[in-house]
């Protein structure tokens, strides 16, 4: 029996209206894309620039000049187009931007080539050097990205000149790659376009481009390494010298997909690997494919993920490193690898109906996503640290990477932009949908509906689930005149309970439900009627969480979480030296809510000690002086809006004090 899949609900039909989330999405609209616009047009003082459109310009020969940028810089262009989709979807058509869009398009029309090839750095700078070194060129990771920004703002506008344009340009890589006699056997060095091409198949419903999705998974790590023999081609050029000395883990292909069994290489190559690969073990009911999924996605969060949901641990090549290495002061946790994670976790946990992959997509979205983004929408991090000490941060040493504040922009600018489009596509993270049930997977307020058992619900939520825990939800049937009379039709409701919550209440059209029965993660409300008003209540409490002894930079150590927020100490609230303090943890954290700090957020009041300088007033380096404890409140706020303050210290995981 085929196995189907929850669906999501279209952007257009989730219309969210959340006092958390809300403020965010306006800033995609208002502030971020046209931010990103004047930045991809070299219009932002003091940013560094992109070059992108300029770029486009040039390949269509409409300005002079050389290609500037990485190779992949198209894909700031791509990923700007795909927020506007999403944001023309779920926020409304808005004839201006629709506009600036179009022109955009017509543009990257007007730059590809009469085959149909698209690529700016190619066409101009080594246009003989085409797919010479997919290792490096990411030629293949552009194209992917083009094609996911295609298909959304097809679904968007249902205008097709932008889909027409990367069909082409599909057609170009299937008759290029697959395992036929004459083609290229070769796979990307950064997947993306695995994903992409699933997607261009279920709008189009051209099998050839699953069917190349299918042969770039299949052939990866397949025989001889293909970019240890593509090094050895005549055309082939290095791009990045940190390549040099490759190691077939970077990019995923050690081995072939279905045997690997730890996250390897480049975090945000391997979650887009991961996404297509579950992708393709539902479009081909592949459940060898499927467990490899598993086993990768249990590897990833169970023994290589911090506590935000961030991956990729090392700051160099930004990869995974070994189990429970989760050094918290020189991680690299790049804002896009927990996008991919959040991609990657959506996917699962619809084609297994787990609740236990929402609640890593949501402990991704809530922290380490938005903590890439400052609240005004004009400045980004890239790397996500769990521990600043922003003197530390210097040039030439380990801690380069790391920036105790956000930056303008970036050379690599893939981060700003694929923010901009998570949070434009937020609706798609809410529900999972089939014939006859509604899942619930993220407590978002907001107005949809949805068809269960043929018949038409109007569903509406409104969620107060980071303030005190409550959810009320109300599903009302639209009735036809002859449907009145029916009452039961057995639609479902599946309702999220995340894994932390431990305590719980839930209430239907007024009763108290007693024991309520919970298969994966959800609790399952059937035989709905033609109006069904559903609270529930959750103990929405500060607690503390301690990481597996194995993780060595957490031993000793104590991080508050509340719901999903992971919470942090600033020096803005509790002075310099935070590596002084300790908590105690058997001291019940007090929880106040501040209307007028950080655009409002519940903040925590943790009693707890900190080392005092006394005695140390000579400045000598070492003594043998025994330590003089001060008692201390510490306060914690929601690591998701640190460092929008002033420049300081700033640490998640802090000393716990232990008392025998």
């Amino acid at each position: 029996m085929e196995r189907v899949k929850l669906e999501s609900i279209p952007l257009h039909a989730v219309h969210i209206q959340d006092s958390f989330w809300d403020k965010y999405i306006r800033l995609v609209k208002d502030v971020i894309l046209p931010y990103q616009w004047d930045t991809l047009n070299d219009r932002v003082e003091g940013a560094q620039p992109s070059h992108c459109i300029k770029n486009f310009k040039i390949a269509a020969g409409e300005e002079n000049g050389e290609f500037q940028g990485a190779v992949f810089q198209d894909t700031d262009v791509a990923k700007w187009l795909e927020a506007v989709a999403f944001t023309l979807a779920s926020s409304g058509r808005d004839e201006k931007l629709e506009k600036l869009a179009d022109e955009t398009i017509a543009l990257i029309g007007r730059a590809q080539c009469e085959d149909g090839y698209l690529n700016t750095y190619y066409t101009i700078q080594e246009p003989d050097r085409r797919w010479t070194n997919l290792k490096e060129g990411h030629e293949l990771y552009t194209a992917g990205h083009m094609i996911e920004a295609a298909v959304a703002y097809y679904q968007a506008t249902g205008k097709k000149e932008f889909l027409e344009i990367v069909s082409r340009f599909a057609d170009v890589i299937c008759e290029k790659f697959g395992p036929k006699e004459g083609q290229c056997h070769g796979y990307p060095g950064h997947p993306e376009v695995e994903l992409a091409l699933v997607k261009l198949y279920r709008v189009t419903k051209e099998k050839k481009y699953l069917d190349t999705a299918k042969f770039f998974i299949d052939a990866r790590g397949q025989g001889g390494n293909y970019f240890e023999e593509e090094e050895r081609g005549e055309k082939y050029k290095q791009i990045f010298p940190e390549f040099a000395g490759y190691q077939p883990e970077y990019s995923q292909s050690h081995l072939p997909v279905k045997e690997q069994k730890t996250a390897e290489g480049h975090a945000v190559r391997a979650v887009y690997l991961y996404s297509a690969m579950a992708d393709l073990a539902y479009e081909y009911q592949d459940k060898e494919l499927e467990k490899a999924c598993e086993t990768l996605w249990n590897n990833m969060v169970q023994k290589r993920m911090y506590i935000t949901g961030g991956i990729g641990s090392s700051g160099l090549l930004e990869r995974f490193t070994t189990d429970y290495d989760l050094p918290n002061d020189r991680n690299y946790s790049e804002s896009c690898a927990s996008i991919g994670l959040a991609m990657f976790g959506k996917r699962m946990g619809d084609m297994t109906r787990d609740a236990s992959y929402a609640d890593i997509v949501e402990q991704a979205l809530y922290n380490t996503v938005l903590a890439g983004i400052a609240m005004d929408g004009k400045s980004f991090f890239y790397v996500n640290p769990l521990e600043v000490w922003p003197d530390n941060c210097l040039e030439r040493t380990s801690l380069e990477h790391v920036k105790p504040v956000r930056q303008k922009w970036f050379g690599v600018a893939c981060c700003p932009p694929n923010i901009a489009r998570t949070l434009a596509s937020l609706g798609q993270y809410v529900y999972g949908k089939d014939e006859e049930a509604l899942y619930i997977h993220l407590y978002v307020s907001n107005e949809t509906e949805v068809k269960m058992k043929g018949r038409l619900y109007k569903v509406k939520m409104d969620s107060h689930y980071l303030t005190d825990g409550t959810v009320k939800i109300l599903a009302e049937r639209m009735n036809t005149a002859e449907e009145k009379t029916e009452n039961r039709i057995g639609g479902k409701i599946a309702l999220r309970i995340p894994g932390y919550m431990k305590k719980f209440r839930i209430y239907r059209n007024g009763e108290k439900l007693e024991n309520p029965v919970i298969q994966k993660g959800y609790l399952l409300l059937e035989n709905l009627g033609n109006r069904e008003e559903i609270t529930l209540k959750f103990e929405m409490k500060a607690r503390f969480v301690r990481a597996n002894p194995k993780v060595r930079a957490d031993e000793g150590r104590v991080a508050v979480m509340r719901g999903p927020l992971v919470y942090c100490l600033e020096e803005a609230d509790n002075g310099s030296n935070l590596s002084s303090g300790y908590i105690d943890t058997q001291t019940e954290p007090e929880e106040v809510y501040e209307p007028n700090l950080l655009g409002g957020i519940v903040s925590v009041k943790l009693k707890g000690k900190r080392i005092s300088m006394k005695g140390w007033e000579d400045g000598s380096l070492y003594g043998e002086r025994k330590p003089v404890f001060e008692d201390t409140v510490w306060k914690a706020v929601p690591y998701c809006n640190w460092g929008n303050r002033k420049t300081g210290e700033m640490a998640v995981w802090i000393k716990e004090l232990i008392k025998n």
